[in-house]
């Protein structure tokens, strides 16, 4: 079976696209990611509706990438936060990747608006491809693509 046999609906690119692929739901990430927690921020730095932010947001919870996590401002009603989970942090090296083809792709030439480094010594932090092995910056003529086990025939 060759790749244009086989069936998209188990695809992980698709399965993926269905938790995170709407333009609003990276953006919440990428504010989560950066710190942001309450609903007000995302809000106001997102500018997004309020209707639309709480569906992203329940999205996310539901599909795990997401929690939320319980506080109270003095004097004021109990609310959430929203944190990342272990699946959701999982996505970080996607965001670096977005933001570093951004960078080199999308940007006015100012520069980067985050300037991400390693803290220990202080370069920037780039996203590549590597095998179990450790080669890494590998590109698409570097590697060889089969159909997995997950893979299943068209119907």
């Amino acid at each position: 079976m060759e790749w244009l046999e086989a069936s998209t609906e188990n695809c992980p690119v698709q399965r993926t696209l269905d938790v995170v692929g709407e333009k609003w739901t990276l953006l919440i990430l990428r504010d989560a990611v950066n710190g942001v927690r309450r609903f007000d921020d995302f809000h106001r730095h997102i500018g997004l509706s309020e209707a639309v932010l709480s569906d992203r947001l329940r999205k996310l919870i539901a599909a795990g990438v997401l929690k939320t996590v319980p506080y109270r401002e003095p004097g004021a009603r109990s609310r959430n936060e929203y944190r990342l989970t272990r699946k959701g942090w999982e996505l970080w090296p996607v965001l670096m990747a977005l933001s570093q083809w951004g960078e080199r792709y999308a940007l006015d030439g100012d520069g980067p608006v985050l300037d991400v480094r390693h803290t220990e010594c202080g370069t920037p932090v780039r996203v590549v491809v590597e095998c179990s092995e450790g080669h890494s910056s590998l590109t698409p003529g570097d590697v060889t693509a089969r159909l997995g086990p997950g893979a299943r025939p068209r119907a």
